[in-house]
């Protein structure tokens, strides 16, 4: 039913990759490369990385960046979200999937690229206490918070609503820590518990906070500028975002799924229906996969996971 989808699917990739049609060059691009790649087909990365959940993990994981108030001014002082969101939003879709189906010196070179640009994003920022902090995008520990915010968001949704994780949610982690160590992470997290102890560790240590910009941030996330014929569904997964959160996130965040008096309404299930819908505008697989998988053929590497069935 083309005439029914195709306004929405346009709408959808301009969201996600600025374009209403066609594949992005940077996308065609993966198709070559001398390597597979850091990660391949059967892999927790490609798992994760594959399907509809990454939709609500984006937001949870923006969520969680905006309790660190260093990583908070970094996008405060230096971001364009509110005036091009969905270019920023671009730009971030284009080094995951660059760094998950990428070769590997596709994934190190778009890393790289990513540091260069941070090395402008300084400045200083004030706590809740008054006391004037420095920080700088490239610094160990909010390199740290925001590789886990990521890796904490996407394994949190992939468990809510993708398919079954190759090797289980700790080779997801152990496997994104690639990743973390592309963007100068130091000792990101191998498990899932070791993650854990190293998110409670910013609690504990009293970094974490709920400040005006973090407000701000919550706001514009839950009403982002989008297309008219996407509004009326993004409250389901920006309330399913919510729902994965840790209690202690929430409550720092004090965010509430929707509710009629005390009584909390579901979340999980009105967003797989979303994100179900989503899927078979957009398809089984990122265009980005089927670039990896044709340079992996090309490279005589065969992969004995096929393809899902195609939808476009």
């Amino acid at each position: 039913m083309p005439g029914l989808t195709e306004p929405l699917r346009s709408r959808l990739q301009f969201t996600f990759n600025g374009q209403r049609s066609g594949t992005p060059d940077w996308v065609q691009e993966l198709e070559h490369g001398d390597d597979p790649g850091f990660f391949g087909p059967g892999s927790a990365v490609w798992a994760v990385h594959g399907g509809m959940s990454t939709i609500p993990a984006g937001v949870r994981a923006l969520l969680v960046q905006a309790l660190h108030p260093g990583a908070l001014a970094g996008v405060h002082d230096h971001s364009r979200y509110r005036e091009d969101p969905l270019g920023r939003l671009a730009g971030t879709i284009r080094w995951i999937f660059t760094v998950s189906y990428g070769s590997q010196e596709q994934a190190t070179a778009a890393s790289q690229w990513v540091l260069r640009l941070h090395e402008k994003v300084t400045g200083t920022y004030l706590d809740r206490h008054g006391v004037s902090h420095r920080y700088a995008a490239n610094d160990p520990d909010l390199l740290s918070w925001v590789h886990m915010a990521f890796c904490d968001s996407f394994l949190a949704a992939a468990l809510a609503w993708g398919a079954p994780i190759p090797g289980g949610a700790d080779a997801y982690v152990r496997q994104w820590a690639v990743a973390g160590e592309l963007m100068g992470v130091q000792e990101p997290p191998r498990s899932v518990a070791e993650m854990n102890s190293q998110l409670a560790a910013f609690d504990d240590a009293g970094v974490l906070e709920r400040t005006s910009r973090t407000d701000e941030v919550v706001h514009f996330l839950r009403r982002p500028p989008l297309f008219p014929i996407l509004r009326a569904g993004y409250p389901l997964i920006f309330d399913g975002a919510v729902g994965t959160l840790s209690p202690r996130f929430r409550s720092l965040l004090e965010l509430r799924g929707p509710h009629i008096g005390s009584f909390e309404l579901p979340t999980r299930a009105p967003a797989a229906l979303m994100l179900r819908g989503i899927g078979g505008v957009l398809g089984a697989e990122p265009a980005a996969a089927m670039a990896a998988r044709a340079r992996r053929e090309r490279l005589g590497i065969v992969d004995d996971v096929p393809a899902p069935a195609r939808r476009r």
